[in-house]
């Protein structure tokens, strides 16, 4: 058996990503991990729910796996499930689940479908499902990935009941460069709410928001309302500023005693610091596209508007599975594999 990967999770300030990269690159590997020191209060549902997905995905052994552990042992199995269904319970993220799950299932032999039933697809603490679907999935096609992803139903933070659908089929990667964005095409401003705000014109406000920042810029902005059938009251807004060679993003969800117009203001003032950075890649895909840097056969290159301690717990975790070695300086992030 390999030499477990000892893993100390109160290295960085992280969140529960080093939890998640750790547990992904022990499955690619087939390494085993201990990661220990998990903070306060210790590992949550949301960690288990990621937990217990990747286990179930690649038949893995898991110790310590319960409410408020603050140790967790994972072994491997070379032997992938190539149907799983995750039934979550609570409004737990689908989306960071799909952040443990994506990089193994994408060096598994066949195509992987993962059906979830319940959970949030717009929740705190969690790239929104429009961010994944339209940012993050779309830098991760310009590196070989083929995802697809359905959703059925939408779920809002207290009440999830969401339901989607997840294909990820088998991909080389190659080396990602994105050093020069070129000039933006569009800016699309995705606004959505519960079926339940539609008289209150949650989404419609929200975009009215928007349009108070970047209106006066006279850029070229695409809009799109969206309502949906939901088990609780919610709302969010993604804007997605496309440009020749990349794509960035922003996203918010709305918040009891919070006006929608100033969600929408404050997602279109994060949108414009971004821009202002002139960097390939937004502080939040910054982190979260180095497991597929690491991954890509060759060299990869980005710039990014900043270098988080995300990127750095997660440069860390990925350095003691793989031979590699990241460089992370200026605000560019660059991969040079073995």
């Amino acid at each position: 058996m390999s030499t477990i990967i000892e893993i100390d999770d109160s290295y960085w300030e992280n969140g529960g990503q080093i939890l998640r990269t750790a547990l992904s690159f022990s499955a690619i590997t087939k390494k085993p991990c201990r990661i220990f020191n998990i903070r306060k209060p210790g590992l949550t549902e949301q960690h288990l729910l990621s937990l217990r997905a990747l286990s179930l995905l690649c038949d893995g052994r898991l110790e310590g796996n319960f409410l408020g552990s603050n140790e967790i042992e994972f072994y491997p199995d070379a032997n992938y499930q190539y149907r799983i269904s995750i039934n979550i319970p609570t409004a737990g993220s689908i989306v960071l689940v799909l952040q443990t799950l994506i990089p193994p299932a994408l060096c598994a032999k066949e195509p992987i479908k993962i059906t979830f039933n319940g959970g949030a697809t717009d929740t705190f603490f969690s790239p929104t499902i429009d961010y994944f679907r339209y940012v993050f999935l779309r830098i991760l096609e310009k590196m070989g990935a083929k995802i697809e992803i359905d959703i059925l139903k939408r779920g809002y933070y207290p009440e999830g009941g969401a339901k989607a659908e997840v294909k990820i089929y088998p991909s080389v990667l190659k080396g990602l460069k994105l050093t020069e964005r070129g000039s933006l095409k569009k800016i699309v401003a995705i606004s959505g709410a519960a079926e339940s705000l539609r008289d209150k014109k949650t989404a419609e406000r929200q975009l009215a928001g928007v349009r108070e920042v970047l209106g006066k810029l006279k850029l070229p902005i695409e809009e799109r309302v969206e309502y949906y059938p939901t088990q609780c009251p919610g709302s969010q807004i993604c804007l997605i500023g496309e440009f020749e060679n990349t794509i960035i993003g922003t996203d918010n969800l709305g918040k009891l005693g919070e006006r929608a117009e100033d969600v929408g203001k404050k997602t279109a003032l994060e949108l414009l610091n971004e821009q202002k950075t002139n960097s390939c890649l937004d502080k939040h895909l910054a982190d979260q596209i180095l497991p597929y840097m690491a991954l890509a056969s060759g060299k990869s290159q980005a710039t990014v508007s900043e270098i988080t301690n995300y990127c750095k717990a997660n440069i860390w975790v990925i350095e003691k599975f793989l031979g590699g070695k990241f460089i992370a300086e200026n605000n560019t992030i660059i991969w040079r594999g073995n």
